[in-house]
């Protein structure tokens, strides 16, 4: 609340201030949502490509997750449809390469510790 004051006090209109609350109930679908499927998969994956079907499912989801997050959270909301799009596309991949990142480094410490084929 209080970024909210100060952004109308420094003159920002309240359609461009970040929404906390719907931050947090994407993040909370999000997570339900992107562990669900990834784990579906990882049941019904034959065993040889269960990680690879993960791994893609889970970048899938997190490009998906991520333009849903933006086009809720109004990115670029005063600047009409085409910047939405915009803006939700960038969200997306940004999203999808830190979770990309993210899952290469995990795997590379893994294989560094032996403990990788779990």
């Amino acid at each position: 609340m209080a970024s909210a004051v100060v952004g109308v006090g420094v003159g920002l209109p309240p359609a461009v201030l970040a929404r906390p609350l719907q931050a947090a109930v994407v993040s909370a679908l999000s997570l339900a949502v992107g562990a669900a499927v990834p784990l579906t998969l990882i049941v019904l994956a034959p065993i040889g490509v269960r990680i690879p079907v993960t791994a893609l499912a889970a970048l899938a989801l997190l490009a998906l997750l991520g333009a849903i997050g933006a086009r809720l959270g109004r990115v670029a909301s005063q600047l009409g449809q085409a910047a939405q799009l915009l803006g939700a596309g960038r969200a997306a991949l940004r999203v999808t390469i830190g979770g990309g990142l993210a899952m290469g480094l995990t795997a590379l410490i893994g294989q560094l510790v032996g403990a990788t084929g779990m």
